[in-house]
């Protein structure tokens, strides 16, 4: 009996020790995953915009001149908490702040709450509008942007009470043009062609008809100085581009003595033709340099119905990605509106022993053809023809550089020019129909001031949206207010009240 009563089983013994060791273990290990996570996300964070019209979201042009920025840059904020642009500002600033990887360094000053340290700032930068700044310092450079400055505001009505409304916000543009100014100093000056019949870049008796552009460009530290040739012995050597923009007289031989000057002096040329003009001089010193405008127009058949058909004589045409101009903006889509004559480029074999790089920066789209019988009203002859005219593809605009390197990441003092076969894609009127040639013509003064890195798709014009209703929906509008939307919730309590009295 006492054999079949099993003895009782002895406790196991605890290791406190060891599971105090593992418990700390545990610990210790999930606060490290925790702190690595937690570094992890702050140093190599993403951000992303969602919203409708991107308002904070960077352009590409702004991203690359942050990321080149040679040193930190200091930005205070003297912005009062009511002001409407306050948040605005903010948002943007650190859209900056993540863009530029932390060489931009933000301190927030409310001059209504900080009142001390606001005078303290304000009198350091000598600032005297009551009006709300930006300030940005750079190695002891500062500027100071304005609040009326980042944005368009309506004028509102005080006779009733109205207060004016922002209708676009316009910060990025602001602050990237005073990072530039601060940041480069001096201003970097484009010698404006005059004396040919040339656009003006100002008109005392009406706008210039290159106002947009001369404004979008003048935002990237860049001055313009009318040069007219007659007038001085030498362009000056403060002109680091000279820009030509359709000539409708050809240029003296003494001119294109000081361009050809210029030009075996690293000079840089940004120069658009104008097809329809007769320049002999200026067409033999670019066949100098192995670049060719034939004698054609491009044009080419567009559907305008089910069976209609029509000719149009407007480019759109696309920006190639094989050469460091274009390369950012390649394969965007651009019209080209005017006469546009088609650019030959002359074989590589022909220009190494000048040590000329050619490059096509932008084709025709699929369709058009170079038409040499451009002038004939028979539209027999307005017909391709591939015995005479000129076929796909068709550059348009195209680079040139003496000397230089095919590294680009090599600087050596060249000679560079850009030519274009349109000279009225940069008029008022053409870009009001897309930004499109303000980025291309930005990316080549850029490309020719060596600033490569703010080549890119710039920010945006801000354009105020506005809409119309047709007379037929402003009466449907009227019934679904005074209507349908009070139906609705009185057909739901009617609803409510009859359950509850059944």
């Amino acid at each position: 009996m006492a054999d079949d009563v099993s003895s009782p089983r002895q406790p196991k013994k605890i290791h406190r020790f060891q599971i105090g060791l593992n418990v700390i273990v545990q610990v210790v290990i999930v606060i490290v995953l925790a702190a690595m996570v937690n570094y992890l996300a702050f140093e190599h964070y993403r951000r992303w915009d969602y919203s409708r019209d991107k308002k904070y979201a960077l352009s590409a042009k702004t991203k690359n001149f942050l990321a080149s920025l040679p040193g930190k840059v200091r930005m205070t904020v003297f912005f009062a908490s009511n002001n409407p642009l306050t948040g605005d500002v903010q948002s943007l600033l650190t859209e900056y702040q993540y863009a530029s990887r932390g060489k931009i360094d933000v301190e927030y000053v409310d001059p209504e709450r900080s009142l001390t340290r606001a005078k303290e700032l304000l009198g350091k930068y000598k600032v005297v509008t009551d009006e709300s700044v930006l300030i940005l310092d750079y190695q002891n450079r500062n500027k100071t942007v304005k609040a009326s400055e980042m944005a368009d505001t309506s004028q509102g009505n005080p006779m009733t009470g109205e207060e004016a409304q922002i209708t676009a916000f316009k910060g990025e543009q602001a602050i990237t043009s005073a990072l530039l100014d601060v940041v480069e100093g001096k201003k970097n000056i484009v010698g404006y062609v005059l004396g040919h019949k040339e656009p003006p870049l100002a008109s005392a008796n009406a706008p210039s008809s290159i106002s947009i552009f001369k404004t979008f460009i003048e935002n990237e530290n860049v001055q313009f100085k009318e040069l007219n040739l007659f007038e001085v012995p030498a362009i000056p050597t403060d002109v680091k581009v000279v820009m030509i923009a359709g000539p409708q007289y050809d240029f003296s031989d003494r001119e294109m003595k000081m361009l050809r000057d210029f030009w075996n002096k690293d000079g840089r040329i940004f120069l658009l033709v104008d097809p329809a003009a007769k320049t002999p001089k200026l067409t033999a010193f670019l066949n100098e340099l192995g670049v060719t405008v034939d004698n054609d127009r491009l044009m080419a058949m567009v559907k305008t119905g089910i069976e209609e058909v029509a000719r149009v004589r407007d480019v759109v045409a696309h920006f190639l990605s094989d050469n460091p101009v274009t390369q950012r903006i390649a394969d965007v889509r651009a019209p080209f509106l005017g006469p546009t004559s088609s650019v030959t480029l002359a074989a590589a074999p022909a220009t190494a022993a000048s040590n000329l790089h050619l490059s096509p920066l932008a084709q025709a789209e699929k369709g058009y053809w170079g038409e040499t019988d451009f002038n004939s009203d028979n539209e027999t002859l307005l017909q391709y023809d591939p015995a005479k005219d000129h076929g796909e593809p068709l550059t348009i605009a195209a680079s040139v550089e003496k000397g230089g390197s095919a590294d680009q990441r090599v600087q050596i003092n060249s000679a560079r020019l850009v030519v274009v076969a349109n000279s009225t894609f940069l008029q008022d009127e053409a870009l009001t129909q897309g930004q499109q040639g303000l980025d291309f013509s930005s990316a080549s003064i850029n490309w020719l001031l060596s600033r490569e890195a703010l080549i890119g798709i710039a920010p945006k014009v801000p354009q105020t949206l506005t809409f119309t209703l047709e007379p037929a929906a402003l009466r449907n509008l009227r019934w679904i207010i005074l209507v349908l939307l009070p139906l609705v919730p009185a057909l739901i309590g009617l609803a409510v009240w009859w359950k509850r009295r059944a």
